[in-house]
């Protein structure tokens, strides 16, 4: 028999180039297809991330809202009902320069500074010439005794309204809350009084004031306000 013929160096070479030219064709679709997958897991963990921190911000902005205590919704004016312990007064309105001595306590009404006092919760006790002039415009003073605790404050907090109220305390009160609107008065011993919520209900934002509709923004801040 006759022996095999040797196989060329040329050819040797181009079966060596093809056979690295397909490794390296492997190696590179290899290397694809791990980035590939990579880039997929990296996309869900990605989109897991998010889900997770969105549910966490909605949760946070939930819990935000169920535990802040969000103010009271009351109709403007009354329908004339009858509360027991209002005692109703016949003070006229001026605007006056000065200190001006009152005959009820907290004032209801009378003479008043020519600025209001912004409507708002206050810590220190205000100035009463500009909180009249407030009611006059039907926004509602109430005061409370400055020992009163902090839990029953942010109960008394938690009845008002989100305008048209002022919160202050108040020095030598014949009760341990008074609410006040123009020339209205309402005296009681404890912020779990029912006719809390019945005096606003019927007194805020009255028609029965000299001004109704005035602003209760816009004129005087007095020290100590919070809110």
């Amino acid at each position: 028999m006759s022996a095999t013929p040797p196989v060329p160096p040329k050819i040797k070479q181009a079966a060596r180039l093809k056979q690295e030219r397909a490794e390296e064709r492997a190696r590179k679709l290899e290397e694809h297809r791990r980035r590939e997958a990579r880039a997929k897991r990296n996309r869900r963990i990605g989109i897991w991330s998010a889900a997770v921190g969105g549910a966490a911000i909605v949760a946070i902005v939930v819990t935000a809202i169920v535990l802040t205590p969000q103010p009271r919704t009351y109709a403007a004016g009354g329908d004339g009902v009858d509360i027991e312990g209002v005692a109703t007064f016949d003070n006229e309105s001026a605007h006056v320069d000065g200190r001006v001595e009152y005959e009820q306590t907290p004032p209801v009404g009378g003479p008043h500074n020519p600025a209001w006092l912004n409507c708002g919760v206050y810590s220190e006790p205000v100035p009463n010439e500009n909180a009249v002039h407030s009611l006059e415009h039907g926004a509602l003073w109430i005061t409370y005794d400055p020992s009163l605790s902090e839990s029953a404050l942010d109960e008394l907090r938690a009845k008002l309204p989100s305008t048209y109220v002022i919160l202050s305390p108040f020095e030598g009160l014949p009760g341990e809350v008074v609410l006040s609107g123009w020339n209205t008065q309402l005296s009681v011993d404890g912020v779990d009084d029912p006719r809390i919520e019945s005096f606003i209900e019927e007194y805020w934002q009255s028609d029965d004031v000299p001004e109704p509709g005035a602003p209760c923004t816009g004129a005087l801040d007095a020290p100590g306000k919070v809110s």
